[in-house]
């Protein structure tokens, strides 16, 4: 019975949400193959989405970024938690080396903790990077404290990614030049089936109002401009947080029938920060999109492109965002014209090929 060691980066979901995909279309390809994953995301997200036998294993892969919200990176604590974390690299290379040992698995995947290919290099498992982005590129975009030799650090991080047999690349992705052999994919994700016509149904929608989808990721938006939200006559609003119980044009997600997947699926407009999983879903299904952009995160422009190449995006600043000027922006992406088809969604099924070689 084949054995897949993934480590997945606990920032968000994203990156869970990338490697999914890949397992579910690996599974088909290797009989009786199991997963062992090793990530601090909670067990509940694999649930009724990941289809071969898995089990957890909740140890801290990398740090990721520190931030106050879905919006504003906490450069200083990053650096900090990054210095934390290499300060005890050799106790937590170990660690892993060790447990990798115990379980034997055929094959670390990494997606993208570098500590993880770095360990399995030493452990001598065949090892891949699944990427989007790596944490070299992310923290080269911070200024470090006079007190953290950033720059070893990033070298630190280069050094264990170059260790990886086998690179990955998602489309779309920043240059990434660490990595000894590098593969381009399609995109990953999996888009769910639309539920337009029960969303109507429930929500009692009148002719011709809108749909917007509010929602940042696995990192939780605290509140919004509420009560000018409530005055944007023809929108209603779906949040993936807290409304005001008087609201009547504000609905939380959590008192609605569908996922949040399926409402990606269903609405009219997609509000949200680029991140890959949700970018690349909503390009797929036609979606529209309205994007704040935080300008300091290393995907971020390479998926903002894909954005205007492939699908429907406008971009709201920052201020007009949290002031709720919206309605230009949502009048505005609704009225943009359909652009060429995107590529199809072939990341999984080429990522699961290429595993397979190694099976």
């Amino acid at each position: 019975m084949p054995l897949i060691w993934a480590a997945i980066s606990g920032h968000g979901f994203g990156h869970a949400a990338q490697v999914v995909p890949v397992l579910n279309a690996l599974g088909r390809l290797v009989p009786n193959l199991r997963v062992l994953l090793r990530t601090t995301v909670p067990a509940s997200f694999f649930t009724d989405r990941l289809t071969i036998p898995w089990e957890t294993s909740a140890v801290q892969q990398d740090i990721g970024c520190i931030q106050n919200g879905p919006m504003t990176i906490d450069v200083e604590a990053t650096w900090h938690q990054y210095h934390q974390f290499h300060s005890t690299w050799n106790d937590r290379l170990h660690t892993e080396i060790d447990a990798m040992r115990a379980a034997a698995p055929d094959l670390v995947l990494a997606d993208t903790p570098y500590l993880a290919l770095a360990a399995g290099k030493a452990a001598t498992i065949p090892t891949i990077a699944l990427v989007s982005l790596t944490w070299d590129l992310v923290l080269s975009d911070y200024q470090a404290p006079p007190s953290i030799d950033g720059r070893t650090i990033i070298q630190s991080i280069r050094q264990a990614y170059g260790t990886a047999d086998l690179a990955l690349r998602m489309t779309p992705a920043p240059t990434m030049t660490i990595f000894k052999k590098l593969i381009d994919i399609g995109p990953i994700a999996e888009p769910a089936p639309s539920a337009r016509g029960q969303l109507t149904e429930f929500l009692k929608l009148a002719p011709g109002e809108r749909t917007v989808l509010i929602g940042f990721g696995g990192i939780p938006l605290d509140s919004l401009p509420f009560d000018r939200l409530e005055s944007l006559t023809g929108y209603r609003f779906l949040f993936d947080g807290s409304v005001p119980p008087a609201s009547k044009r504000l609905a939380s997600i959590t008192s609605l029938p569908f996922s949040f997947k399926t409402l990606m699926a269903s609405v009219d407009i997609l509000t949200t920060k680029p991140g890959y999983g949700t970018m690349i879903e909503a390009v797929a299904l036609r979606t529209p999109l309205v994007y704040i952009r935080r300008y300091n995160f290393a995907d971020e422009q390479s998926l903002v492109d894909y954005l205007h190449q492939y699908g429907r995006g406008v971009e709201l600043s920052m201020s007009d965002f949290s002031q709720g000027q919206w309605l230009s922006a949502l009048n505005k992406v609704l009225d943009l014209p359909p652009t060429v088809a995107p590529p199809p969604l072939t990341g999984a099924s080429q990522a699961a090929t290429e595993l397979a070689t190694f099976l």
